[in-house]
């Protein structure tokens, strides 16, 4: 969903795994849905972890406890790995994620969530571990994710660290532009490149 991108405040789910992949994210069967359904594919995030093989809820899975929510998900280094379909990305868009932070995402994936409206923040190893720590001990605490600073900050605590961002997705995301939007919203500077090029 497009939503622009300024101060995010919100509590966490924290997954603590690592080389979390894209068929662990979204499984291959529903790469075959016809619809882009926002709803469809979150509700089927990590499908196979959420539910047992008789189709009954696994307590123990994390999205289904709910001492932990948030639009934060906190994840294991390596996220994101594996094929590169896009589906895995709509699935964290769709269940309500707007920020995923890892100490390393997959380079296609990354792409993907950016170009989806979410945000990987990529983030030290330990200032990682800090989080899932604080998380343990306080499913009520908050992160800070400031877009226009490019600053990620643990409430708890009150350590930040700054993450990076492509100038030219940082400025869709704080605008609520995809790239098609980007191209309209400079419509006559195209334009008028155009005609002054003209042969």
């Amino acid at each position: 969903m497009k939503q622009k991108f300024n101060v995010i405040t919100s509590t966490c789910v924290p997954l603590p795994l690592e080389n979390i992949d894209t068929d662990q994210i979204i499984p291959a069967r529903f790469l075959k849905a016809t619809t882009r359904e926002e709803k469809f594919f979150g509700e089927n995030l990590f499908r196979d972890w959420r539910y047992r093989p008789d189709g009954s809820l696994n307590e123990d899975f994390v999205l289904n406890d709910p001492t932990y929510k948030g639009e934060i998900l906190v994840a294991g280094k390596n996220f994101g790995s594996g094929s590169s379909r896009e589906h895995a990305a709509w699935a964290i868009a769709g269940y309500g994620f707007r920020v995923v932070i890892s100490s390393f995402f997959a380079d296609i994936h990354k792409n993907n969530e950016l170009n989806n409206f979410v945000l990987p923040v990529v983030v030290s190893e330990d200032f990682l571990a800090e989080l899932f720590a604080s998380i343990a001990e306080n499913p009520n605490m908050q992160v800070e994710v400031n877009v226009p600073e490019q600053t990620v900050t643990n409430k708890a605590t009150g350590r930040s660290e700054r993450f990076e961002i492509n100038g030219y997705k940082k400025y869709c995301l704080m605008n609520a532009l995809d790239d098609i939007d980007f191209l309209l919203e400079n419509k006559e500077k195209i334009e008028a490149w155009e005609e002054k090029h003209r042969l």
